[in-house]
């Protein structure tokens, strides 16, 4: 179904008027207490600011349901989350994010729900300090159908926003289940990988992989031709260039970097096919499959910290890499380990497959009718614009 024609039958030919966001809410600003984090005095109230929960605190200002919207911080640019999210209950907010109050649960939602799919560029300034102010948030026009019939353009708000809720509760289930997926499959990891002295054999890596750094190349990025062959570096894909180095199966493993200390992302890694690498990423070859990704498995799931040098740039050179002491169980309990936590990989971490690409298709699918349900006429003057 069209958008024109899924929203001529949701409105039935029923008016929009696009009315400022500061005649649908009351704003509450004027309330807002900021307290720096030294005066804080520890509770279990929720302390917001620009992008959610900063800290806990004992006292509250306000008690109830309010919408929240970002009034500065990079994040009104870069959108990593929400700049605009309900709360409710008793709370504290800094002076950071603006606290508006609707009448019904349906308008809070369906203000939260709009805000979050426009670009709000044209009403925030500064570049460095982004700042969406008060005066230019109360001029965002809002649709509203059905104005002069409160019951009629509530009914098609609530319609909306019962749709689009129920994408984001299909989401949230898939999401909590994919954490209880990760604590199982962490669980699993740390069994599976557990030996104890004696019993079974240790090596160093440097025995069980041969080291290929010494083929890696850096390539400058005003150097690179684009191309379709990845170019990697500490911590995954940097690039595509034209040429190629390696051309087969891998193991790479950070060389430095921050994340060899926060592991944010993991700091082994397969590769496969063509590829460029670059002097930032250690690359090992393995004889058999079950061999790379035991060893990818374990390297993950060890702190590497007595084998990292420096804290300011930290490091983890060849020589500490090669000294990496690996449990090594017979070929057939490698291939029984491999076989477990590569289940449990799939399920948890592919984007191909798993609750990993099951979260990004209803994401996808929320993003899809929202724009179908919000794609309402814009007014006349920005039609002649």
């Amino acid at each position: 179904m069209s958008n024109i024609s899924f929203m001529e039958k949701l409105l039935d030919g029923i008016e929009v008027e696009w009315l400022a966001l500061g005649g649908l809410a009351e704003n509450l600003d004027s309330m807002r207490k900021p307290i720096t984090s030294g005066l804080r005095e520890s509770g279990e109230i929720p302390y917001y600011g620009a992008s959610g929960i900063v800290d806990y605190v004992k006292d509250y200002i306000f008690d109830g349901d309010f919408l929240l919207v970002s009034e500065d911080g990079a994040n009104l640019l870069a959108r990593n989350t929400p700049i605009a999210f309900s709360i409710s209950g008793k709370s504290w907010v800094n002076n950071h994010a603006h606290i508006l109050k609707f009448n019904t649960y349906v308008e809070r939602r369906f203000v939260d729900i709009y805000l979050n799919s426009i670009d709000l560029t044209p009403y925030i300034s500064g570049a460095a300090q982004p700042k969406l102010n008060q005066k230019n948030l109360n001029s965002i026009p809002i649709p509203i159908p059905c104005p002069d019939n409160p019951k009629k353009s509530l009914e098609i708000q609530a319609e909306i926003v019962r749709i689009l809720d129920a994408f984001t509760a299909m989401t949230a289930e898939l999401t909590a289940e994919l954490n209880l997926r990760k604590k199982q499959y962490n669980y699993y990891r740390d069994q599976l990988l557990s030996f104890e002295e004696g019993e079974v054999e240790w090596k160093t890596l440097g025995e069980v992989a041969e080291n290929l750094d010494s083929k890696r190349k850096p390539i400058k990025s005003g150097l690179r031709e684009a191309g379709n062959i990845p170019y990697y570096g500490a911590s995954g894909i940097v690039d595509y260039v034209k040429d190629y180095i390696f051309e087969g199966d891998f193991l790479l493993v950070s060389e430095d970097g921050a994340n060899l200390l926060a592991r944010n992302t993991p700091i082994a890694f397969s590769i496969s096919g063509k590829t460029w690498v670059n002097n930032h990423a250690h690359v090992l070859k393995f004889d058999t499959y079950e061999e790379r990704r035991y060893v990818e498995y374990y390297l993950n799931s060890i702190d590497l910290t007595p084998y990292i040098s420096g804290a300011a740039q930290p490091k983890l050179n060849k020589k500490n890499l090669e000294s990496i002491r690996i449990p090594t169980p017979s070929p057939t309990e490698k291939e029984r380990v491999v076989l477990v936590l590569d289940k449990f990989d799939a399920l948890t971490n592919s984007i191909t497959e798993g609750l990993p690409r099951e979260i990004e298709l209803r994401q996808k699918q929320y993003e899809y009718y929202r724009d179908l349900l919000l794609s309402f006429p814009k007014p006349n003057t920005e039609e002649a614009a």
